[in-house]
């Protein structure tokens, strides 16, 4: 307290003046109109100044939640997406009715953020912030908000690995939109994370760069329709008979953030039948 009183004594002319300067500004501003104005007009602005960076900053900070609330909206509208897709596939013949189980047997069974992923190795691949506890198994398909990103290699309880659709041994059934056509995507570049390649397009195809590329109605992995690419350049040699076509990955591996979990509830019984084929085809 003493030191308070020193300090005061020290620079009271300094206090006095700072003192008069506020009478006199309470003093102009309560006996003239346009400096009452000014103020009330200032104060108002300053104060709206004040609260707009203060939503601002609360925004941000709850940018994680929002994001989080918006992955979970699209997770329900791929999911609903998919079953109408399913119902009612387009270009089906009048009088084709899907079977309800067929139709339903793709679920998005969650949402997981990335917490680990390469881009630049030969065989890259993802870790995610979900396993087995959250209803994940082997071989899920995995995709993002905008297109396909793999398929779940192994999980435990917590985590899952993720083998990246940029891995020289995954491949993806897919077709091209405007034509209909059906071929594979690979990863066969192995340098440029943002290109994957697409095989066996016949090169009597009518083929367009911006064409979109999305899985077929003939990969047991991932839904009907799921964006793969767009066609960014395309060739072919006199002696080949398949066009080599280049996609620009829909999905952006640099930015990725969350992906959604799905599962082909028919898997099981779709192998089973398939693979008892395989002793007759020898």
């Amino acid at each position: 307290m003493l030191q308070l009183f020193e300090f005061i004594g020290r620079n009271r002319n300094f206090i006095l003046f700072v003192l008069l300067e506020v009478f006199s500004f309470w003093l102009l501003v309560n006996n003239n109109n346009y400096w009452s104005v000014e103020y009330f007009n200032t104060a108002n602005t300053l104060s709206a100044r004040s609260l707009e960076l203060s939503n601002a900053a609360r925004e941000y900070t709850n940018l994680r939640n929002v994001n989080a609330a918006l992955a979970e909206e699209n997770r329900r509208l791929n999911e609903l997406i998919t079953k109408l897709q399913q119902q009612k596939p387009a270009n089906a013949p009048v009088g084709y009715q899907a079977d309800s189980a067929f139709a339903n047997r793709y679920k998005f069974v969650t949402i997981a953020k990335v917490i680990e992923h390469s881009t630049h190795r030969a065989d890259n691949y993802l870790t995610i912030d979900k396993g087995y506890a959250d209803g994940i198994k082997e071989g899920m398909g995995v995709v993002s908000a905008t297109g396909v990103v793999g398929k779940v290699k192994i999980c435990n309880k917590k985590f899952s690995v993720i083998t990246s659709i940029l891995h020289s041994q995954f491949m993806v059934s897919t077709k091209l939109l405007r034509s209909g056509d059906q071929g594979t995507a690979k990863w066969e570049n192995n340098t440029t994370p943002s290109l994957i390649q697409l095989k066996d397009i016949s090169r009597y195809t009518t083929i367009m760069k911006g064409d979109t590329a999305v899985t077929s109605d003939q990969n047991i992995v991932f839904p009907p329709g799921i964006a793969v690419g767009i066609v960014k350049s395309f060739r072919v040699a006199p002696d080949q008979a398949f066009f080599d076509i280049d996609l620009k990955l829909s999905t952006d591996f640099s930015k990725i953030s969350y992906v959604y979990l799905v599962e082909n509830k028919l898997l099981e019984q779709q192998q089973s039948l398939q693979e008892s084929l395989t002793p007759k085809r020898k």
